[in-house]
């Protein structure tokens, strides 16, 4: 194998033998971090871990963490109380050790950050170093199977400045970097969410290759990085019908698009929409006259492993899983991650 292939899973999301032969990691999305520092782990591939070990014995599955709903700032007070941070870590520990996950990833977005309907604080930049080293210490006190730690980072300058980088990549397995959503709800500019280079004449200068680069410049180390995929897309409405809509100021920011599975039976070169390819930023997009898509495509992912064998980079992972039931863009990185 190449280097990692992690793929995250919903709740509503299918594993089957042939996608669990070709992952090396699953991130079940998501368990929920409560309020007490205690955590839920009702997620469906609770029950399936023995079932999916059984189709590849490798296979490491880790458990998700978000904050609980309704307790929006659970991250934030948990990792600001140190005793919060023991019941905490403690709680991961018991994940590996008695529910057979293989350990935990932190989907906290983000430390410090306070536009995402949560709270946040200055002191998250440290707690948050704290409470990684807490469950680092809970883990390597099992015996057995080392588990694994890991994060998911924003891809942009945001994150570098909230998150003492050099500091938690010494406790963490490897960070999964989210270079999509590059574009998002924040930009009213149309245009590429996960692309693996920028495009000249992009007011927003950010990609794959920035973000894998500017994580590497503050301190993390290569083989702790893992490049983040779209089997979704992102979409802008009432484009000006030029330039085939792309980089057009709009009224609104890029809402959430269509999946892949539903791109590809409505969407490419269907319906008024011709599909484009832009070889500067290795991306695809389609446009209609008024709405520009962007999304990851085989050809786009077949690029993104290229980039990441070459660079020497951990590997690749996606979200989400249940986008993609015919397993074409797993297939599509498990080839490319295999040198295919």
């Amino acid at each position: 194998m190449g280097g990692y292939l992690l793929g995250y899973v919903s709740e509503k999301a299918t594993v089957t033998r042939e996608d669990a032969r070709k992952l090396t990691h699953i991130c079940a999305a998501f368990g929920r971090l409560r309020g007490d520092g205690t955590v839920l782990r009702d997620h469906p591939l609770t029950d399936r871990l023995a079932e999916i070990r059984s189709w590849n014995p490798e296979i490491r599955v880790l458990l998700s963490l978000v904050n609980n709903p309704g307790e929006e700032d659970a991250f934030t007070s948990v990792c600001a109380d140190p005793r919060l941070r023991q019941v905490f870590a403690e709680s991961c520990a018991e994940l590996a050790e008695k529910h057979g996950f293989d350990g935990v990833d932190l989907d906290w977005e983000y430390p410090y950050v306070p536009s995402n309907f949560q709270g946040a604080s200055p002191d998250d930049r440290e707690n948050f170093t704290e409470t990684l080293r807490g469950i680092r210490k809970a883990f390597d006190s099992l015996p057995g199977k080392r588990p694994l730690l890991s994060v998911a980072a924003g891809a942009d300058l945001y994150y570098t400045a909230s998150v003492d980088l050099p500091a938690v990549s010494e406790v963490l397995d490897f960070i999964n970097l989210m270079t999509y959503d590059l574009k998002c709800g924040f930009h009213a500019l149309s245009g590429h969410h996960t692309p693996l280079y920028s495009s000249a004449g992009d007011y927003f200068r950010n990609s794959c290759d920035q973000a894998l680069r500017l994580f590497t410049a503050c301190g993390v180390p290569k083989e702790k990085l893992l490049l983040g995929c779209a089997f979704y897309s992102r979409k802008w409405e009432d484009v000006p019908d030029r330039n085939r809509g792309f980089l057009q100021l709009t009224k609104r920011g890029g809402s959430y698009g269509p999946s892949w599975a539903e791109l590809e039976r409505d969407y490419l070169d269907r319906n008024g929409f011709t599909r484009y390819w832009d070889d500067e930023a290795k991306a695809p997009f389609l446009f209609d006259g008024s709405t520009f898509i962007s999304y990851d495509d085989p050809r786009s992912l077949r690029e993104k492993c290229a980039y990441v064998r070459r660079e020497g980079y951990a590997g690749i992972f996606y979200w989400e899983h249940g986008c993609d039931p015919s397993g074409k863009l797993l297939d599509t990185l498990y080839r490319g991650m295999n040198g295919d």
